[in-house]
């Protein structure tokens, strides 16, 4: 039997320590063999990848990459948790969001593993204020929290729910949640100057019980395309403005900090939403340290809208799950799953059960909230933390520099910076570089459309709702009115010269791109029997070079108008134009659907 030193259990310990340098010399070695030139830390960067913000995530990281010391859970600056046990003891509070009034439908969901409510009060066709003892009936106040989105409806919405409580002989310091009040997210939503009642008001109903007066939402921020530093800065700036307001009518830092909550997005980007709500946490402990009673954050996190697609919705599920298992790492105390229907219309019952039941198994039947912090001590996930910080920190400079968070939104300072991070955005997503499966990868042309009943329309006038798929998903609609009008979809002939080894690759990426426009390929037969108008040379390089000119010669003399080819453009008579890796597919879609007369 083999018997293991005392002093160490390294299976590396016979080996000589590997250098980083040793590691870049191998990366350029690997490099040059594909044509790349490059020694040092050139090779390191050759395979970085450029995030937003000029952040940068490179291919490895070791416990020799700096970054501040994260502290303890429930310690300043609160980057490894807001308390010290975590969410340990019953993982994080499950949010369901309810737009209308349904009352069996919000009993549902707290019999089957939701722990508070989200309700949006005071929208048209949403759920009026005067509605709300019967939405809430049956529900257990004391148990279950109550988070209020009321907009300008913010004091009698707080009011009622008040009287509700009362009349149910719910002890005051058993009802808990929060009334939701946030004049700059009011005024971000819709354009307009908010005239409901200030933050500082509703401190006359929050004391003496568990409710919180106001929450600093970031998601108009995020769903104008903004990127997470701005989405952080945004609201690092819109909280200090309530903590002044709330300083100022009497309260200290510690107690005006406690009435604020954050409402952050998640994405399926699971790294870097663990990096924003660890950031988030130690920049609002850096705010209140200067203020002089550093506190932690209470942080509400939402799956992001800006991902949701209408197509091919039921992948909406599974980015639902990541953005939740990052929303739960990253120390949220509260999550709130989008269901998979959400950019349809109204969810149904189904949709609502599988996006309660997101954050249960990941609980449940995972255990993710039996460690605290699990990403810390990540080299990776600390540096992007830090790097996010910094980055989310010199925004919410930029805005305090213009005046504050009202400042910036009246200037345009916002709109104007938040479009500018979303354009650079589009054109990675119309390149496909940031891919959208199920739209602009890997569509299926063949499904059936999923209906449901409209959902109330949100606040508008403001800044604008943006999402991935929206070029690709206007490409779609043209296709889905000619389909309509025509009993058919636009159609694009793909001509496969050689064997199946020769032009496999190349016909399954042209088919997958031009089905993301809703333009239907067809493979099988001649161009002639194809019914379409256009066609696309798929193969090798080497056959085109045989073959490319005489066989568009050939599709042209059959009726073709417009030849493509699969690969990097070339001067291969007949060929007007070429689909590869990287092009921007939203112009040649639209162009190609254009010239077919789909309007």
């Amino acid at each position: 039997m083999t018997v293991l030193p005392d002093d160490g259990l390294s299976l590396a310990a016979e080996f000589p320590e590997a250098t980083h340098e040793q590691w870049q010399r191998l990366v350029a070695g690997v490099l040059r063999k594909s044509g790349k030139e490059v020694s040092g830390a050139e090779a390191e960067d050759a395979l970085s990848t450029p995030l937003e913000d000029g952040l940068r995530t490179r291919p490895l990281y070791t416990a020799h990459d700096s970054a501040p010391d994260p502290g303890l859970p429930g310690f300043a600056p609160f980057v490894r948790g807001g308390t010290a046990a975590g969410g340990t003891a019953g993982g994080w509070d499950v949010r369901q969001r309810h737009t209308v009034a349904d009352n069996a439908a919000v009993l549902a969901d707290l019999e089957h593993g939701v722990t508070s409510l989200w309700l949006e009060v005071g929208r048209p066709g949403g759920i009026a204020v005067d509605a709300l003892d019967a939405v809430l009936e049956g529900v257990y106040l004391d148990l279950a929290p109550i988070v209020l989105d009321a907009g300008t409806e913010v004091a009698p919405a707080a009011r009622e729910l008040l009287r509700v409580a009362a009349a149910r002989r719910v002890l005051p310091h058993a009802l808990r949640g929060t009334l939701g009040a946030d004049p700059l997210g009011y005024e971000a939503r819709t354009g307009a100057p908010y005239e409901g009642a200030p933050v500082a008001d509703l401190l006359l109903l929050t004391s003496g019980n568990g409710l919180r007066a106001a929450t600093v939402d970031a998601l108009p921020y995020h769903e104008a395309g903004g990127s997470a530093a701005q989405e952080l800065g945004a609201s690092l700036a819109t909280g200090v403005a309530y903590l002044r307001e709330l300083t100022d009518a009497g309260l200290g830092v510690a107690e005006a900090a406690g009435e604020l909550e954050f409402r952050y997005a998640a994405t399926a980007d699971q790294f870097l939403t663990i990096a924003k709500l660890r950031a988030a946490r130690r920049l609002w402990a850096r705010v209140t340290e200067v203020c002089g009673a550093p506190s932690p954050q209470r942080q509400h996190v939402v799956t992001s809208s800006v991902m949701t697609a209408p197509r091919d919705p039921w992948v909406n599920m599974l980015r639902a799950t990541v953005a939740t298992l990052a929303a739960g790492v990253g120390g949220a105390d509260a999550v709130s799953v989008l269901p998979f229907d959400h950019a349809l219309g109204r969810p149904d019952a189904f949709a609502r059960r599988i996006a309660r039941n997101t954050s249960v198994i990941l609980i449940e039947e995972s255990h993710l909230a039996r460690v605290i912090d699990p990403a810390g001590g990540s080299s990776y996930v600390e540096r992007l933390t830090d790097d996010l910080a910094r980055a989310g920190w010199a925004f919410f400079q930029e805005i305090e520099r213009a005046g504050g968070q009202r400042a910036a939104l009246r200037s345009g300072l916002l709109r104007d910076r938040l479009a500018e991070t979303w354009a650079a955005r589009k054109a990675r997503l119309a390149t496909r570089r940031e891919p959208v499966t199920g739209v602009s990868e890997f569509p299926f042309l063949a499904e059936k459309p999923v209906e449901r009943e409209p959902a109330p329309e949100p606040p508008s006038g403001g800044l604008p709702r943006v999402r991935r798929d929206e070029d690709f998903e206007a490409l779609r609609a043209r296709s889905d009115a000619h389909l309509a009008a025509t009993g058919a979809r636009p159609r694009v002939f793909l001509a496969a010269l050689g064997p199946a080894a020769a032009h496999t690759a190349r016909l399954t990426f042209a088919a997958n791109l031009f089905q993301a426009g809703g333009i239907e390929p067809v493979t099988e037969g001649s161009f002639a029997d194809s019914g379409a108008g256009e066609a696309c040379l798929c193969s090798s390089d080497a056959l085109y070079e045989e073959r490319a000119q005489a066989v568009a010669g050939e599709l042209r003399a059959a009726g073709a108008t417009h030849v493509f080819l699969a690969g990097r453009p070339g001067t291969y008579p007949g060929v007007d134009g070429y689909v590869f890796a990287g092009c921007d597919a939203v112009a040649v879609l639209s162009a190609a659907l254009d010239r077919m007369g789909v309007s």
